[in-house]
């Protein structure tokens, strides 16, 4: 894993740490991990899944 330094403004630090206080999760960089991952999973990944099954009905 790689580290990134990344500025959030105090009100979603305060969000985020309350999921982790109401056991949601382990600790904060594994909620940003995961918001990160599934940010990606709507607006990249599902889109590209979506491109190639086109492409392979189309080749296919």
């Amino acid at each position: 894993m790689r580290l990134i330094a990344v500025h959030l403004p105090d009100r979603i630090v305060t969000d985020i740490q309350a999921l982790v206080e109401q056991g949601l999760y382990p600790n904060r960089s594994e909620a940003i991990r995961i918001a990160i991952r599934d940010l990606l999973k709507r607006e990249l990944w599902d889109q590209n899944m979506g491109k190639k099954e086109r492409m392979s009905e189309v080749v296919g």
